[in-house]
């Protein structure tokens, strides 16, 4: 299998490009910047900016999947359209060019997982930080839902660097989920899974130790 990984240079990222490479995947890696790309080892790496649908089409030839780990910056104040803008984009070249595989990272807190954060997360930290960045989470994701192709997003607790301890639970239910927390590395390990199976097609688990 040959995939695109979209913010491959963010920690999360690197760890998804270092996981698929040793799963025997190819990867091809769109960074803003070559010279930020350390570590990706093993992975073609395409330079260019994920919102041009031109740079996409080049980074998505002869793909059989994306997964897309973008991330921003606290945005307090500014508003923030890097996640929808690139996912718009995205999406429409995939179905051109008939890729039907994402798996998407979005977050806890975005779409209907909004209220499950904890008291600290849903009373402090999204209203006052992250509002711009999860109002952008939200079109990003209603931007994968209304195509038709085979999508999962992926909403992790808070991530850490911790080593992975596996024992990742996976749930669409949250009835009794306030907040929580899992490793970057396990969520490697669960979006690199997606790829090959259905467990979770056109659906939005939340993953969390």
């Amino acid at each position: 299998m040959k995939i695109l990984v979209l913010g491959a240079t963010g920690a999360t990222g690197r760890l998804i490009v270092g996981r698929a490479l040793a799963k025997g995947y190819e990867v091809v890696a769109l960074v803003r910047s070559k010279e930020k790309a350390s570590g990706l080892k093993g992975a073609e790496l395409i330079e260019g900016d994920a919102r041009d649908p031109g740079v996409l089409s080049r980074a998505i030839a002869g793909c059989d999947a994306v997964v897309s780990s973008l991330g921003t910056a606290m945005s307090p104040f500014k508003e923030v359209t890097l996640l929808s803008t690139a996912t718009r984009a995205l999406v429409a070249v995939m179905e051109q060019q008939k890729v039907r595989r994402l798996v998407c990272i979005t977050g806890l807190g975005a779409g209907d997982s909004r209220g499950h954060g904890g008291f600290f997360f849903d009373r402090l930290l999204l209203p006052l930080m992250l509002r711009k960045v999860y109002e952008d989470k939200d079109r990003q994701e209603d931007a994968i839902r209304a195509t038709t192709l085979d999508w999962t997003i992926v909403r992790p607790t808070v991530l850490n660097d911790k080593p992975a301890r596996g024992g990742i639970k996976a749930l669409t239910d949250l009835s009794g989920i306030h907040g929580g927390t899992i490793a970057r590395s396990d969520v490697a390990e669960f979006v690199v899974q997606q790829l090959a199976v259905d467990s979770w097609l056109r659906k939005a688990p939340l993953i969390t130790w």
